[in-house]
């Protein structure tokens, strides 16, 4: 009677499992879709593309949406812009935020709760809101039209800060204490004991950080005014005329734009997720 009670549980077991395995399939099926249609649309034609009903799959293959991208806009330097904004904006973030949060985590300072509700508190003001004023101080410093213009205003975010806030909070209190005894000042155990434990957050910071920076659109769109100096998000909203969009051209300049930061995303996913699951253990 066991035996029979056990093979009628393995069997409810494997059907769930099944069954979960088909509800994730279909899903992953409806995401994939659209950038199935992406790549082959691609290979169509402006008409094509826009001709009701749809067409899912070309008549003819060819590159020339792919070279025509080469041609319209100034793709490869726009990817390098968007390169270098990326690398300088997370490589700043990563230290600032890992600063702001050790601080909040470890040290003792005047008035250090009302100014983590401070930072929290901008989580909740709209980035639209501050457009204006940074604006402002861009213009007011010469940096229109810059990198530093692009990058500096957004260096720091609250969310980062809370980020590494929590991951450093998970850290056991006994690593400082030892560096301490052995007779490291308070940099030195941030640096050299504490930073390094911090990989898993870092990491998950940095490509977080990495896919906002590499897909940010308004505020380049607002200081920036040359090709020359557009990154690939602006870069894209060249397609869009007055008198119609290129609409395959837009479409494979996407998709190569949007190569690397999945690439990247792909390759460090693993460590995405146990960086955002540790940093949630303790509040």
């Amino acid at each position: 009677m066991s035996d029979r009670t056990a093979q009628k549980r393995r069997g409810q077991l494997t059907g769930r499992h099944l069954g979960a395995h088909a509800v994730l399939l279909v899903g992953g099926v409806v995401m994939v879709s659209p950038f199935i249609y992406q790549l082959l649309a691609t290979f169509m034609t402006n008409g094509q593309i826009t001709s009701v009903p749809p067409t899912l799959w070309p008549t003819q293959w060819n590159l020339d949406n792919y070279i025509g991208v080469f041609t319209q806009v100034p793709f490869l330097r726009q990817m390098l812009n968007t390169v270098i904004i990326t690398v300088l904006t997370t490589v700043a973030t990563l230290i600032l935020c890992a600063l702001g949060g050790y601080a909040f985590a470890r040290m003792r300072f005047f008035a250090k709760g009302p100014l983590f509700a401070v930072v929290l508190s901008m989580l909740m003001v709209p980035g639209t809101l501050l457009l204006i004023p940074q604006y402002q101080t861009v213009q007011s410093l010469g940096w229109l039209n810059s990198f530093a213009g692009i990058v500096v205003p957004g260096l720091v975010n609250a969310f980062g800060i809370f980020m590494m806030r929590q991951f450093f909070l998970g850290l056991p209190k006994e690593l400082e204490e030892a560096a301490r005894l052995d007779g490291a000042n308070p940099g030195q155990v941030f640096w050299q004991v504490m930073l390094p434990l911090a990989r898993p957050g870092l990491s998950a910071l940095a490509i977080l950080t990495a896919l906002a920076s590499w897909s940010s659109l308004l505020w380049p769109l607002v200081i920036v005014n040359s090709q020359d100096m557009m990154p690939l998000a602006v870069g894209l909203a060249s397609f869009t005329g007055e008198h119609g969009s290129e609409y395959p051209s837009m479409l494979a300049a996407a998709l190569m734009a949007m190569l690397p930061i999945m690439i990247l995303f792909l390759v460090m996913q693993r460590r995405v997720i146990e960086g955002i699951a540790f940093s949630g253990l303790k509040g």
